[in-house]
């Protein structure tokens, strides 16, 4: 028997009056304070609108499930809406300028290449005669968070693409996007850079400045390569090897959706967790554990080629997935900004020890364990801590519209792209020349920037090149020529 009255609807049963839910909650019979209690906790409520369904939990509450939903239907109540997950609508113009300085300072990283002093040891090429110890610490420096941020990076944005499109609609977006260009350039931009980073090598080895590389003095260079320990028969992606391991890192979205899944649950429990210190511990606990296979705790080697390197991948890959993880727990963002003087002192103070842990433990030749233990967790705490004030600071101070944030974003990827035959090809001409290292460096860097951003400019924004690598044409100014958006 269904018994109705104003606003509510009670469904009772042939159950003795001490279980049946009374119509209204204020009308329960009279009875002692335990009864009361007992048949509160043992009433389930079903509510829709102003209509409120009162269901007696007794062993027929299964059966009287069949009577609500046939009520529903009669009366023609439309069924109750799952509550739809609330989107990330926010832009994260910081987070996006950090991106593209992360890609433009691999200009500056591979310019310093040519003219370290004391490179290390997995890195036996052959290098300009003008050095200077100054392009030692900046490769370092670069060196330690660069990547580590970027691919940190990659997986929060990932997340963003994931909860907009679906997975099936970022698997399409970025075979267009990355897939594609990776395949274009194993074409065009890499065969280019190997051509003028073979002529360079030859400069600098045999003092010869032939356009056209000599076939017998390659072979020789060759030998010494591979004499000194370095790799010559396997087939590189140079520079882009870092979109050959964003498609990869892509397979495992389904495996970053668990993680977060199950993450997220677990941060809620224990809330101050994230705050703490012991967030930091287990991340470098993590990359320490995953750095352990290098020489140094220094990651130089094995990732610039085809063949699968999977200490390389582990390491790499690890950052990527926190970054995925950390869109679902984006509280994590002010956190960071938050303790960006912090951070920088941490890295401030730990850079000059990992630097000096490697450089011992590159002259043990991993021999002491706890040097080598040293070293990895040196790095792997300072790569954190520089990642943590990069992110922090982004946040924080860069975080608004600006024609420059903006700029930056857009022309990052054709800029990265394009850089390294430019930047080869400058310094193999200045090979000849003896200048300073200094002069050499700023010539290498400033060639390559000033022409990699006019051919951005003029030639690839409003064109078929930038549909294809963004998905759609710009007209943007230079940005001393727009208007500063004022927040």
């Amino acid at each position: 028997m269904v018994a109705q009255s104003t606003g509510s609807v009670s469904l009772t049963t042939g159950a003795p009056a001490a279980y049946r839910s009374p119509t209204r909650w204020g009308d329960a019979p009279s009875m002692g304070s335990g009864c009361r209690l007992a048949a509160e906790r043992d009433n389930a409520v079903i509510r829709h609108g102003l209509t409120t369904l009162r269901l007696s939990y007794n062993p027929l509450r299964l059966a009287l499930h069949g009577q609500i939903a046939q009520t529903l239907r009669i009366s023609g109540m439309p069924p109750r809406q799952p509550r739809k997950k609330r989107m990330d609508q926010h832009r994260y113009t910081g987070l996006d300028a950090l991106r593209g300085s992360m890609m433009m300072l691999g200009i500056v990283l591979h310019a310093s290449m040519f003219y370290l002093a004391a490179p290390p040891p997995t890195i036996v090429l052959p290098l300009d005669r003008n050095t200077s110890y100054l392009f030692d610490v900046l490769f370092h420096l670069i060196h330690q968070f660069r990547m580590p941020a970027f691919f940190v990076l990659a997986g929060f944005f990932t997340a963003l693409l994931v909860e907009k499109r679906g997975l099936r609609g970022t698997y399409h977006n970025r075979a267009s996007r990355i897939l594609a260009p990776l395949l274009a350039g194993a074409l065009t931009v890499v065969p280019l850079t190997a051509w003028w980073l073979i002529a360079f090598m030859l400069s600098a080895r045999f003092g010869t400045h032939d356009l056209i590389p000599d076939l017998d003095a390659v072979k020789q260079l060759a030998a010494e390569i591979a004499a000194k320990g370095g790799t010559v028969d396997e087939p590189a992606v140079a520079h882009l090897w870092f979109l050959y391991y964003l498609c990869q890192f892509y397979l495992l979205i389904p495996l970053c959706q668990y993680l977060a899944a199950q993450g997220v649950p677990l941060l809620r429990r224990w809330q101050h967790w994230p705050q703490s210190s012991l967030l930091l511990l287990v991340l470098t606990l993590h990359t320490a554990a995953t750095l352990w296979p290098f020489r140094g705790g220094q990651v130089h080697e094995g990732y610039l080629y085809l063949k699968p390197h999977w200490p390389s991948l582990l390491y790499f890959g690890s950052f990527f997935v926190c970054g995925y993880v950390l869109h679902h727990r984006r509280a994590l963002l002010q956190i960071l900004a938050q303790r960006v003087t912090s951070s920088a002192l941490i890295a401030i103070v730990l850079f000059p020890l990992a630097l000096m842990t490697s450089h011992l433990d590159h002259a043990a030749s991993g021999a002491s364990v706890p040097l080598h233990a040293m070293a990895v967790l040196a790095n792997g705490l300072c790569s954190w801590a520089m990642i943590y004030f990069f992110i922090g600071g982004a946040m924080r101070f860069f975080d608004r519209a600006s024609p420059w944030s903006e700029y930056l974003a857009q022309s990052s990827y054709w800029v990265f792209l394009i850089h390294l035959p430019l930047v080869t090809l400058a310094a193999w001409w200045l090979v000849a020349f003896d200048l300073p290292a200094v002069i050499k460096f700023l010539l290498v860097a400033g060639f390559a920037v000033v022409l990699a951003f006019l051919s951005f400019h003029y030639c690839v924004q409003k064109t078929w090149i930038s549909s294809f690598l963004h998905g759609r044409r710009f007209d943007l100014a230079w940005p001393w020529q727009q208007p500063i958006h004022k927040a």
